[in-house]
């Protein structure tokens, strides 16, 4: 039994350490934008959810280890999801300092039209 309930601990903590795990945050601009460094640049939210949540949340949104995010926006507005993805929610990590404001707004975006 003990060994059971170890092996299920390590396994939580490796699930929740995938959570957030990412690669080099870059934003993406549009065929009509330039990148960061001026002018108008728009960030590829879908991108973003590949590389930061869909180890915890799924790859069509249906959840896992995170809850399902395929109906968030019925749920939560804009602004919920903005300040959920910068400070956490119980064993999700925060992504500030990690996701600029503009990663966070553009993925809070995204998220706020899954209805």
């Amino acid at each position: 039994m003990k060994r059971y309930i170890a092996c299920v601990i390590i396994l939580l903590v490796f699930s929740l350490a995938a959570c957030g795990k990412s690669s080099t945050n870059t934003p993406t601009a549009t065929p009509g934008g330039t990148a960061a460094g001026g002018g108008a640049s728009t960030v590829d939210a879908q991108a973003l959810y590949k590389q930061n949540c869909m180890s915890c949340h799924g790859n069509s949104l249906e959840g896992g280890v995170g809850p399902k995010l395929q109906n968030v926006g019925a749920k939560l507005s804009k602004d919920q999801i903005a300040t959920i993805l910068a400070n956490g929610k119980g064993a999700m990590p925060n992504f500030k300092g990690k996701l600029s404001d503009d990663e966070i707004g553009a993925l809070s975006d995204w998220l706020s039209a899954k209805k």
